[in-house]
């Protein structure tokens, strides 16, 4: 028998390998090597991308998850719904898909989660079209300067601090302050003048009876018609809070693109920042100032630069954004309202 090198050894499996992988209808799995705490490692899916739905298959049934960790031998990937049953050696398979939502008309009215799932006990929605929860934002030549006010019918801040459609304006400050008030009251007065402006509430680790007052609020004074709202709660999981101002971002784009006009609510980023945090630490991602990792202010960075006012030759459609921050004690300074305040275009201060 003819010796045979290292070399040649690992040339022939890599042919072999690459046979494999061409052959007809061979599909690709991974497995879990670990899992708990909504997130999972996964071995032997080096062709996963970032953001993309994998599904793993338990003894329980199929629990999809999405790759947020890409390493050269593992995947880090945070589940989107219950981490019971997910174990190690559970098989995963890549669906073929980034993270996506349902997005349209039919929204219009109704309450849903980050993944486009009804909560207010009404029927599945039914569109026909989904828009990307990752999206890069319309680079400068594709947009306009903003030249339409907003009316937020709150006369001092239409005054002293008029919004413009597809400006971003900063509602930030302490707890029981207003600063939801403001968001309310502005898109009542969307209904009120008749605008036209659909909005979206994002409710990012809100209290479940604080969402329901706001709902029933709008139903009353005849907004709901005009407003999809995107809750979750602080039992959700932190990869449903993560999700979902990009989420109601996507729906706000739809209409945006279609030449019409959205407002954006997004309350509030700080627990936003706080589900991200947690994800990464539960990634072994490494920390940075009070421990979140290094790439937060690129979190909202790139969920902000999407709100714009098109030019006239892509619809002349706009998507503002009013973004909330809680702080603490007054404290403008800390970490993440920086961030934004270094982000939004302008500030409404609350005390």
């Amino acid at each position: 028998m003819a010796d045979i090198t290292v070399t040649e050894l690992s040339d022939e499996l890599r042919q072999a390998i690459a046979q494999l992988e061409v052959a007809e209808g061979l599909e690709k799995v991974g497995i879990v090597t670990r899992g708990g705490d909504g997130v999972a490692w996964v071995h032997g899916l080096r062709e996963a991308g970032y953001s993309e739905v994998l599904e793993i298959q338990t003894a329980e049934g199929v629990v999809e998850a999405f790759a947020l960790n890409l390493m050269e031998d593992e995947i880090g990937a945070v589940l989107l719904g219950s981490d019971q049953g997910v174990s190690a050696g559970d098989k995963v398979k890549l669906k073929g898909e980034v993270l996506s939502v349902p997005v349209g008309e039919e929204l219009l009215g109704r309450v849903v989660n980050p993944l486009g799932e009804p909560l207010d006990g009404g029927p599945a929605i039914k569109s026909k079209q989904r828009g990307l929860v990752e999206r890069e934002a319309i680079g400068v030549m594709g947009r306009k300067s903003v030249h339409e006010p907003l009316m937020t019918g709150i006369m001092s801040v239409d005054a002293m601090f008029p919004i413009g459609r597809g400006q971003r304006e900063l509602i930030i400050g302490d707890r029981q302050t207003g600063k939801t008030a403001i968001a309310l009251d502005t898109m009542i007065n969307q209904a009120r003048q008749k605008t036209g402006v659909v909005n979206i509430y994002v409710a990012v680790g809100q209290k479940l009876s604080k969402i329901a007052r706001l709902v029933e609020r709008l139903k009353s004074e005849g907004v709901m018609d005009q407003t999809i709202v995107v809750a979750t709660s602080p039992s959700d999981p932190a990869s449903l809070l993560y999700l979902a101002p990009y989420a109601g971002t996507a729906m706000g784009e739809y209409f945006r693109d279609n030449s019409k006009h959205a407002l954006m609510i997004y309350d509030d980023l700080t627990k936003h920042a706080g589900a991200y945090r947690q994800m990464s630490l539960l990634l072994r991602r490494p920390p940075g100032r009070e421990a979140f990792p290094g790439d937060v202010f690129y979190l909202h960075s790139r969920l902000l630069e999407r709100s714009a006012k098109l030019s006239d030759e892509l619809g002349a459609g706009s998507l503002t954004a009013l973004p909330i921050i809680e702080t603490q004690a007054g404290d403008i300074s800390a970490y993440i309202p920086t961030n934004v305040i270094s982000i939004t275009d302008g500030q409404i201060f609350m005390e």
